[in-house]
């Protein structure tokens, strides 16, 4: 997903985070002006329904604005590379297979959910 925020207050003529921040406030969304300055300078994490529902309203626009989903298979291809199945060389034309799951303790991605 891509995050659009800096985008959309553009739009809106708001170049600043504490603008930003008064436009949350004069819909009644009230976070703290760091947290506005962290969701201004990068793709946030975590965004809760609610609290992306109140920056809509603020800025008068749609999730859809807020966020763009980009396409999985370049995300996939860089995940993927050089990760094949057990022999997959032995086989012309075959492609990559599904990312083996990592452990957690090396902050790899999470398992994939069963097919």
């Amino acid at each position: 997903m891509k995050w659009n925020l800096r985008m959309v207050a553009a739009q809106r003529d708001l170049w600043r985070p504490t603008e930003v921040l008064a436009a949350f406030q004069q819909v009644g969304f009230n976070p703290s002006l760091s947290k506005v300055a962290a969701l201004w300078s990068g793709t946030p994490v975590t965004v809760r329904l609610e609290d992306l529902d109140k920056m809509c309203a603020a800025l008068n626009c749609t999730v859809a604005d807020l966020l763009q989903a980009e396409p999985l298979a370049a995300a996939q291809a860089e995940q993927e590379s050089g990760q094949r199945a057990v022999r997959a060389e032995d086989r012309p034309g075959s492609g990559p297979v599904r990312p083996v799951p990592q452990g957690r303790r090396g902050g790899g991605p999470r398992s994939l959910p069963p097919s």
